[in-house]
Parts: C-alpha cells; structure tokens; sequence
C-alpha cells in the first residue's frame, strides 16, 4: 500500500508537470501613452488592438489570460526641456517605473507578458521588469531607438530607449530626472536588431562601436527571413535556454500594411517573421507598439493597421489565422462503411 501510494504520488507530480508545461499562461497589459514623441493619437493605439479582438485571438489558442487593463499613469507637470531638446523626461521616466514593476510581477507569476503599447519610450519599463530574468533582446522596427540624449536630433525619447538600457553606453547617457531607478539590463551580445530601415549616423555609430548585431531590409531581402532568423537565434540562444523579450513595432510594416503609425518607412517585412520567432518556443514577452489611428486617412486604414498588430501577436503566440482548435488525434466514423455487397444491393 505505501509502495502503491508513492508511486500515484509520483505520477500526479509528472502529470501536474505536463500539464504545467503544455498549459501557457498569458498576461495582457494595455499601457495608452503618447509623451515619448510628439504626434498625438498612439494613446489609443492599446484601445484599437483590444477592439480589433486581441483577447479573443489569444483565447483561441488555448491559452490561460490575465487581463491587467490598460495601466494609467500618474500626471507630471510641464517641465522644461532638457538640454533645450528633450521634453517630458519625467513622465517617460515615472511610467516606465510603473509599467516595469507591472510586468516583472506578471512574469514572476509565470505569465508570458504581452504589452499593447502607444509610443516606444515604454519599452524602457517593459524590458528593464523583464531584464529581471535574463531576456534576450530582439527589436523589430524600422528605427534603432538607439540614440543617446546628447545624439538625438529629434529630442524625442521613443528614439532613446535602447541607449537607456545597455550596461555598453551608461558613460554616454547624462542621468536625467526620472531616470535615476534604470538599472543597465542589456548587453550588446544579447541584443539583435531586425528590419532596420533608418539609422541616425549616432545610431550606426554605436551599433558597429560596440558590435552590435542588426539585419536591415536590404539584409533580409539578400538572406531571407529564415537565414536571418537562424542567424539571430544562433548568436542569442546558441546552447543557452533563455527567456526572449521582444520589441515589435508595427511601423517595420510597409505603410501600404500598416499606415496608421507616427513614422512609416517604404518597404518593410512579410509575417515570417512571427512564425519563425514562434517556433522557438523561448519568447517570454512582447510588446507591440506605435499603433496610432488618428493618423490613418480613413477608418479602414486604422482597423487594417490595428488588425494587422493583433495578426502578429497571435502569430507569434500560436497560429497566423488564429482560431484553430488543437488536434491530437483524428476522429473516427461512428459506424463502418458499407460493404461493396451492401451497396450493390441497395443500388
């Protein structure tokens, strides 16, 4: 009897186990806002995407969700511009603190973490609670959001945030009002950029400085997606079984895909992509951003764009049509054929 107790003991572990394992947890955080750059209307990009069916497309695909809402962010007064240039540090600064304490309890509860974002500035937040438990970094986009306080020219800080976060440039960034709590999360070997269409000279600068690993269009037209995707997770994963963080912004779209957003760029990526990030089975968070549809010329060209933003969640989660129940095996008739005998004769 204690034999036989021990080993349904046992066997219950294993199985909770599998089911841990097979059973995925998802946490969905809305985070509406815009003051990482000047162009109104990426507040609402969180709103669009949860009204394009975000929740119901993951639900569909058999996972668990927290819905944490859409985060809100405690008010700043107007302050002055940094270095006559940079405006709303202190906000950008104090919602990122928040928005990363959010999501390290959200993956510290076994959540992979899924931020529908307005500008990219919060990217700061969502990758410094992550950098918690040793992501890697991969940025899709058509910027670097690589450039230095002192570098910028637009003064904007959803151009900044990777220069916020890796330990390489903490000598080049000035410490600014709001920013005191950034701890450096990232170094240059565990950060690959995909799908680069523009680079400040700073920007190019700093990724061949300090051998950074990117794939521009021009790269990924000559190699194809899945060379490059082989390549990245080859140089970030290799024998090492890390946690992912990705950082997605719809703009890496064609504007023809994707217009409604602050900064389109000619040209742009295919949904592969997703895919071939979904088959690795590693990615822990993501955040899609910089969907704005007050920028779309019509009502069609902002669902398109905030459609087009719930297809690449879902895919990279799962399946690029969504919806799809699961097999694990075929069903079978209820009742045998007829013979060849019996059709005759019923003929």
């Amino acid at each position: 009897t204690t034999f036989l107790s021990s080993r349904l003991s046992h066997l219950r572990t294993q199985l909770h186990l599998i089911l841990e394992k097979s059973f995925c947890s998802m946490a969905v955080i809305g985070a509406p806002f815009s003051q990482g750059q000047k162009r109104k209307g990426v507040e609402y990009g969180p709103a669009a995407i949860r009204e394009a069916g975000v929740m119901k497309r993951l639900s569909n695909l058999g996972c668990g969700l927290k819905d944490f809402g859409d985060l809100s962010f405690t008010p700043v007064p107007k302050e002055d511009l940094y270095n006559n240039l940079i405006a709303n540090r202190r906000s950008v600064g104090l919602t990122n603190q928040e928005r990363s304490e959010v999501v390290s309890r959200a993956v510290s509860g076994g959540y992979s973490c899924v931020t529908v974002a307005g500008d990219h500035s919060l990217a700061i937040g969502t990758i410094s609670g992550h950098a918690r438990h040793c992501p890697d970094l991969i940025w899709v986009n058509t910027h670097a959001d690589i450039n230095a306080p002192l570098t910028t020219s637009s003064g904007c800080l959803h151009g900044q945030p990777v220069s916020f976060l890796l330990r390489e440039l903490q000598d080049k960034v000035p410490q600014l009002p709001g920013f005191s709590w950034i701890k450096p999360c990232i170094s240059s070997p565990s950060l690959v950029y995909i799908g680069l269409k523009e680079m400040d000279p700073p920007e190019h600068f700093i990724l061949k400085n300090y051998d950074i690993q990117y794939f521009s269009i021009r790269d990924i037209d000559r190699l194809g997606i899945q060379k490059v995707m082989e390549q990245t997770f080859n140089l970030l994963i290799g024998k090492r079984q890390r946690p992912s963080h990705l950082s997605f912004d719809i703009d890496v779209f064609d504007p023809t895909l994707a217009p409604a957003t602050g900064t389109p760029v000619v040209g742009g990526l295919s949904m592969c992509i997703t895919e071939e990030i979904h088959n690795t089975e590693l990615l822990s968070a993501l955040d899609l951003v910089e969907v704005n549809p007050q920028l779309a010329a019509s009502d069609e060209e902002a669902k398109a764009t905030a459609g087009l933003a719930v297809d690449v969640i879902a895919s990279i989660f799962g399946t690029r049509e969504g919806g799809h129940n699961v097999y694990d095996q075929l069903p079978t008739p209820s009742s045998p054929h007829e013979s060849e005998n019996e059709e005759h004769v019923r003929i």
